[in-house]
This record gives structure tokens, C-alpha cells and sequence, in this order.
């Protein structure tokens, strides 16, 4: 099995979500900060984790996870030209592999809660299967989406002058990328400047799992789905 990196961006200056990245978050101080890096410290097949910021309350966060967890933690500070609202995803990938190590990158966020150790394990095997199969060269999480779509100009997975209203279950499956992970190669980062190869295995995940925080309607929300699996019993940081 290669060697896997973890690499964690949490630039500071959220603007649609103050504070997103280390505001307490369901009670945890640290938040979704917190909660990510103690997800990473684990996951097993994790050989280092790297923390990729300009926010010095990150930094701090980082360094009490790693003093807890003992999982190696590397806080490296972020440039400031690629720690803006207007840094482009492109620019902070390229900065990505050079900055990584050698080996496979598993690029996550925080902003993505309830991905949990299992799933990651999950999907780093998953990756390794689909590499020495040889169909795919990379992996990205995906949420499946199994309903009518639309765009302005009519329906994108269905054809309304054979079947106005098919039913959903016969519908072809589109996919979210839901951003909760991307798995390549350091060096194929480097070629591809992406943080997926030419043919990446799309990793399904549930929408629970997959939950996404963009907004601040979102972090309420995540709060109180992340409260309802605590009174469940369904530890998911």
C-alpha cells in the first residue's frame, strides 16, 4: 500500500460563515477544526496530516490535537496571497503538491463533520483497489442524486416527451461532488494540476455523511443533526 498523507486547508476570513473553522461547534471548543483533525489522527493508513493556514487560532487547535492524539501533525503557514476569498482551488492544489510528500494526498475539509475515521479507512481502500484494478487513477466522494433535475432550459436526466413524470428509482444516477475528499498521487497532482486524475473512482457517500457547511443556515443545521446522532448514541468525532 503507498503512503498516505492527510493535507487540511483552513484559511481564516470566512465570509459567509464567521468563524466557521474553529467556532465552537455542538459543544466542542475547537469546532469543526477540532473535530476534522481528530477524525484524521484515527485513521490508520494516515501517515501525517498536513494543516495548511494562515489563522493562528488553527495553529493552536492543531498543535493541542497532536499533543492529545500523538498523530503527526504538520502546521505549515499558508501564504497570504493563497489565503484569500479570491484565492483560486487551482493555485492552492499546485501549492498543495509541492508542500506534500511524497505519496498519495487525501485532501479534505473541516467544513465537511461528519466524515468520519471509518469513511476515510473506507475510502483509502477503496482508492487501492480501484488503482490495482487499473480503471481508475484517483478518487472523489460523491453524494448520488436520485431525483428529477432541471436546468433553465428543461430536464437533465429525463425525457419528458416519452415520459413526463418517470419514476425516480428508473432515473440514471447523476453524482454531487460533495467535496468531502479527493485522493491522488502527489506527482499526478503535479501533472494534472487537479486534485483528481483522468479517471477518478467516485467514492458514494450518504447524504448524512456528506453533509456540507457553506452557509450559516448550514452550521445551524449540522449542529442539530451532529446533536440528534450524540442522543442516538452515534459518536461521529
Amino acid at each position: 500500500m503507498p503512503v498516505f498523507n492527510a493535507f487540511l486547508p483552513c484559511r481564516s476570513g470566512s465570509e459567509r460563515v464567521k468563524k466557521k473553522n474553529t467556532r465552537e461547534f455542538c459543544g466542542i471548543e475547537g469546532g469543526l477544526t477540532r473535530i476534522k483533525l481528530q477524525q484524521l489522527a484515527r485513521v490508520p493508513e494516515l501517515a501525517s496530516i498536513i494543516v495548511s493556514t494562515n489563522d493562528p487560532d488553527v495553529v493552536d487547535i492543531a498543535r493541542v490535537v497532536a499533543a492529545e492524539t500523538g498523530a503527526a501533525i504538520d502546521i505549515i503557514e499558508r501564504p497570504e496571497h493563497l489565503g484569500t476569498s479570491q484565492t483560486r482551488t487551482d493555485d492552492l492544489i499546485l501549492y498543495a503538491a509541492e508542500i506534500a510528500p511524497e505519496g498519495v494526498l487525501l485532501w479534505t475539509h473541516t467544513t465537511s463533520p461528519f466524515c468520519r475515521a471509518e469513511l476515510f479507512s473506507r475510502a483509502i481502500h477503496a482508492y487501492t483497489a480501484a488503482l490495482e484494478d487499473g480503471a481508475h487513477d484517483s478518487l472523489m466522494s460523491v453524494s448520488p442524486i436520485r431525483s428529477f433535475v432541471w436546468t433553465a432550459d428543461g430536464p437533465l436526466n429525463y425525457d419528458r416527451t416519452k415520459e413526463k413524470w418517470p419514476r425516480t428509482q428508473t432515473l440514471p444516477i447523476l453524482y454531487d461532488v460533495n467535496s468531502a475528499l479527493f485522493m491522488c498521487d502527489r506527482d499526478l497532482m503535479r501533472r494534472h494540476g487537479d486534485r483528481i486524475g483522468a479517471k477518478p473512482v467516485l467514492f458514494e457517500m450518504d447524504h448524512v455523511d456528506s453533509l456540507e457547511i457553506d452557509w450559516e443556515e448550514d452550521f445551524a443545521f449540522a449542529e442539530k443533526v451532529g446533536e440528534v446522532m450524540v442522543r442516538e448514541g452515534r459518536k461521529w468525532w
